[in-house]
């Protein structure tokens, strides 16, 4: 199915969107939360079901029953995120895990978008502007659908990566939520970074819309 703003890419693997750069126009950036805003449901949820069978789901929610535990507690979505990592991807190789985020891409992105976020998505790519894509899940994740998408950047969460490039202890730095968001594109873009539109769907989006000029909450209801 082809999804309006939506291009299909070649070959494998998890190809990463490309970076802008530093000297960018700042009141030409547009950005736009990922999961619940241009998808209708978490991505990396939906990525980690997607992957494996139920018997291997249901031990897996077994032995992340402890952090679902504390986070009922902290509410810390990070940590939570951390667990899950490591309960359901720990050892997995790079490569492995950019095919199958690959793969999944292939297969669900037509049960994953709103079609109202994919058209004002596209309305950004007429002006010039550079859309960018900030977001909790990890980037190795969604990398495939920013690719698919013409993103400009990708800033998401990050994994941790062992020296044989395995999928290793949870989470490399903090969730990419809240305070976070505006960090990383600073960070990315300059100190001085000016976001012209800026599109969410949670409280862990409100600082990345008060830091733009214009903040949309929950902007898209339309469904696949």
């Amino acid at each position: 199915m082809t999804l309006p703003g939506f291009r299909p890419t070649q070959g494998v693997g998890a190809p990463q969107a490309p970076e802008a750069p530093p000297s960018a126009d700042p009141l030409r950036l547009a950005a736009f939360d990922f999961d619940g805003t241009l998808t209708v449901r978490d991505s990396f949820t939906a990525f980690l079901r997607w992957r494996m069978t139920w018997p291997q789901s249901a031990l897996g929610l077994l032995r992340l029953a402890p952090a679902l535990l504390v986070y009922l507690v902290t509410r810390d979505r990070g940590r939570l995120k951390a667990a899950s990592v490591r309960v359901f991807l720990r050892g997995v190789s790079r490569a492995a895990l950019e095919r199958e985020a690959e793969r999944f891409a292939e297969a669900e992105a037509h049960r994953l978008f709103r079609p109202d976020a994919l058209r004002c998505w596209a309305a950004h790519g007429t002006t010039g502007e550079r859309r960018v894509i900030v977001t909790a899940s990890p980037e190795e994740v969604v990398a495939p659908f920013a690719a698919r998408l013409g993103a400009d950047a990708l800033m998401g969460s990050r994994l941790r990566w062992t020296d044989d490039d395995r999928v290793g202890e949870g989470l490399d730095g903090p969730n990419c939520r809240g305070p976070e968001k505006v960090r990383r594109l600073r960070a990315r873009f300059g100190p001085s970074v000016s976001v012209g539109d800026a599109y969410g769907d949670t409280s862990g989006d409100a600082e990345m819309l008060a830091f733009a000029q214009r903040g949309h909450m929950r902007r898209f209801t339309g469904r696949p």
